[in-house]
């Protein structure tokens, strides 16, 4: 059943520019080498390194592209991003670019992992990946400037499932306590898709049940929606939601992850998780990307703010 009358009018050029992007074993070469985003002029406001870091036991090592204000003051509180393409595309080095903004408004620093993909690493190639670098991150805290206190995580899709495993992973291991969990439409359950009685309106546009499949077999190493999935490949699956840290959720209503995230957010709640969720009316996965709609504004005030919430920063400014 098409969802096209439900979309919402502002965002409706990305179906087209979208349209010709295919998630499929062939088309998965050439979306590669695509850039996902458009390029970022660099910000004299923010300072820019990478830093290679220890990946896990007998694994390479992996990259942190790192920003912070060039006029910080003060330990800083630390967003540790992560970023989405399914589990299958994205470069951390081409996203960290669009996040400079976000670091010279808040005035706060931000890590984002250069983390191995699927299918060429299955599960749990990605979420170690992710841990060795926040482990680095605390480890490092005092001697770059880092508040350990104020770190949390943030991801968009893929990149929002695994900040959301990480956070389960980082209270199950014991070793490090997280501020916050920042996920963006993330990508929580490999079992979407795989039912008999499927959501009518959700997944036409962008990111489809076919693409789900794909994405997750090739993270899983094999067809989504069977027994013994690990909740730190797929956060949906976790049986304990309990003691995690606050939590701030977004999703467009016509987005695949519609249902996934709406029961994770009702999990946490459940669990005594402290959790702030929007559902954007006609809009589909990526929709923020449109970035002049009345959509993508909201989409940012809301996150923005509660990035500020969680970090205890001003609202009138950098701290």
């Amino acid at each position: 059943m098409s969802s096209r009358h439900l979309v919402d009018a502002q965002i409706a050029p990305l179906i087209e520019i979208f349209a010709q992007m295919a998630f499929t074993p062939e088309g998965l070469s050439a979306l590669r080498d695509a850039p996902m985003t458009a390029p970022s002029p660099p910000d004299d406001r923010v300072k820019r390194e990478c830093v290679t870091v220890p990946g896990p036991a007998g694994a390479p090592d992996i990259d942190l592209h790192i920003l912070t204000p060039v006029h910080a003051q003060g330990p800083l509180p630390l967003i540790y991003h992560i970023h989405g393409g399914g589990y299958i595309v994205g470069k951390a080095s081409e996203m960290v670019l669009r996040h400079q903004s976000l670091v010279a408004e808040l005035g706060c620093a931000l890590a984002s992992v250069e983390y191995r993909l699927a299918p060429e690493t299955p599960f749990p190639g990605a979420i170690e990946d992710c841990y060795s670098g926040l482990a680095w991150m605390f480890d490092h805290a005092a001697e770059r400037g880092i508040d350990p206190a104020r770190i949390g995580v943030m991801g968009e899709s893929a990149g929002g499932g695994l900040a959301a495993a990480l956070a389960l992973l980082a209270r199950d291991r014991g070793d490090y306590r997280l501020a916050f969990q920042h996920l963006i439409y993330p990508m929580l359950d490999d079992r979407t898709g795989t039912s008999s009685d499927p959501h009518p309106y959700v997944g036409e546009y962008v990111w489809t049940a076919e693409s789900n499949r794909f994405g997750w077999s090739a993270l899983l190493g094999h067809e989504p929606g069977g027994d013994d999935v690990s909740p730190y490949a797929a956060p949906a699956r976790a049986t304990d939601l309990s003691r995690l840290p606050p939590a701030f959720i977004y999703t467009g209503a016509l987005d695949l992850f519609l249902e996934e995230d709406l029961d994770y957010a009702r999990r946490l709640a459940r669990a005594g998780v402290p959790v702030e969720f929007h559902l954007f009316p006609g809009a589909f996965h990526g929709f923020e990307l449109q970035e002049d709609s009345h959509l993508a504004g909201a989409a940012r005030r809301l996150s923005m703010a509660a990035l500020r919430r969680f970090m205890a920063l001003s609202d009138d400014g950098p701290a």
